[in-house]
């Protein structure tokens, strides 16, 4: 695919550089990219300089984390100013909260029988690039696999820092209309991020995406990497109830992870794209049906 608004560098979780996540993009035939760590916009100046280097468009990008029904939820921004006040103000409120919640999730850790995960995780952290924000949940996952904790990142997200589970922290996180609201103030166009992955029943979700459309939300993520395709139906079904848009990315974290960059499903052909509302998007920018 060409476009990809969906994928994570090392300002945030994950494992490449953000001019090395504009590099490998560009590799694999993105041309519009929007960097989205999670709650920073550390990478962005990086990956923009590297995608002027190699005459790609890249749209500035994030993906707050916030609250909505006891569970954390995730609003992708786009284009926004990255100097709003309103932006600048949430960004260090949640980079404060990400640092209580890095100790408490190795509090947790600790009473388990497991110590040190704060520092064996911002080390890990530092390898990859270091980083100004808190350690997140992957670097704890590789901090419990190299001390034989668990024997690989999927089993320490089953066993320890999974949705519901001890390390699932959630207390620092501003509601669902708030990082909507933020955003908006901003200049963001605004997507609720991979609304499959919540572990909601159908009517939970559907609840929690009228909350958004609601809110002021513009667009559903409806396709997320490779993703079942009864999932992006039934989400396509939902974004023309809802009168959202339609966005779509990889989710890439890592090469060899379960997402690659340009990679994902096929959007189905009657949504409204989001990537249209750029200023700059080239007409020949289009999502054909091969991945």
């Amino acid at each position: 695919m060409e476009v990809d608004l969906h994928c994570h560098s090392t300002a945030s979780d994950g494992a490449l550089a953000p001019a090395a996540v504009v590099a490998r993009a560009h590799e694999r035939g993105v041309r519009l990219l929007a960097l989205t760590d999670h709650d920073t916009c550390e990478g962005i100046g990086e990956a923009r300089a590297a995608a002027d280097s190699l005459q790609m468009q890249l749209i500035n990008g994030i993906e707050l984390s916030c609250m909505w029904g006891g569970a954390t939820i995730h609003v992708l921004g786009y284009g926004f100013d990255a100097e709003a006040p309103a932006l600048t103000k949430a960004i260090a409120d949640l980079h404060d909260g990400r640092w209580l919640r890095a100790a408490e999730i190795s509090r947790k850790l600790e009473l388990k029988g497991m110590p040190g995960a704060l520092e064996g995780a911002r080390a890990i952290q530092q390898e990859l690039g270091d980083s100004g924000n808190a350690p997140a949940r992957p670097h704890f996952a590789d901090f419990l696999v190299r001390q034989g904790h668990v024997k690989d990142r999927a089993e320490a997200f089953r066993k320890w820092l999974g949705s519901g589970k001890l390390g699932d922290v959630k207390q620092h996180w501003p509601s669902l209309d708030e990082a909507v609201n933020t955003l908006k103030q901003s200049g963001a166009w605004i997507s609720l991020a991979h609304p499959w992955q919540y572990d909601f029943t159908r009517s939970k979700r559907r609840k929690l995406i009228a909350a958004f459309a609601q809110a002021g939300g513009h667009a559903l993520e409806v396709v997320n990497g490779m993703q079942p395709a009864e999932q992006v139906g039934g989400l396509a079904i939902l974004a023309r109830e809802f009168g959202l848009m339609a966005s779509a990315g990889s989710d890439f974290h890592a090469p060899g992870d379960w997402s690659e960059l340009g990679m994902y499903r096929p959007v189905p052909d009657d949504l409204t794209l989001l990537w249209r509302r750029f200023k700059h998007v080239q007409q020949s920018i289009v999502v054909g049906s091969g991945v």
